[in-house]
């Protein structure tokens, strides 16, 4: 990362600083196993979760109250996190020892 750092100071005085303070948490996708990498580096889940979120909320228009808000955010995360599952977006500890003991069993 100092090298990086070094590399950008010269033409990308911003960036270089940027990475210097902030390199740990910008740079952490690189310590998930790299199968996993693919899902986490980018923001395109969450993107497209605001981008549903917004689209709902469009159509209700005007809410009651903060409860009805608030039920129609919690369902919509729900739905999305079912559908993150279902397409196998997110790996939990159970499925990362289950995939370990594959890949083990197929060395083998």
């Amino acid at each position: 990362m100092d090298e990086a750092i070094d590399a950008l100071d010269k033409s990308h005085s911003r960036v270089a600083q940027m990475l210097e303070e902030h390199g740990e948490d910008i740079l952490t996708v690189y310590q998930l196993p790299v199968w996993q990498r693919r899902g986490m580096k980018s923001t395109n889940m969450l993107e497209r979760y605001n981008q549903e979120l917004k689209r709902r909320t469009r159509v209700v228009r005007i809410f009651p109250n903060q409860e009805s808000c608030l039920r129609l955010v919690t369902a919509l995360a729900m739905e999305m996190t079912e559908e993150w599952l279902g397409r196998r977006y997110l790996i939990f500890e159970d499925e990362v020892s289950n995939r370990k003991a594959q890949e083990d069993l197929l060395a083998a």
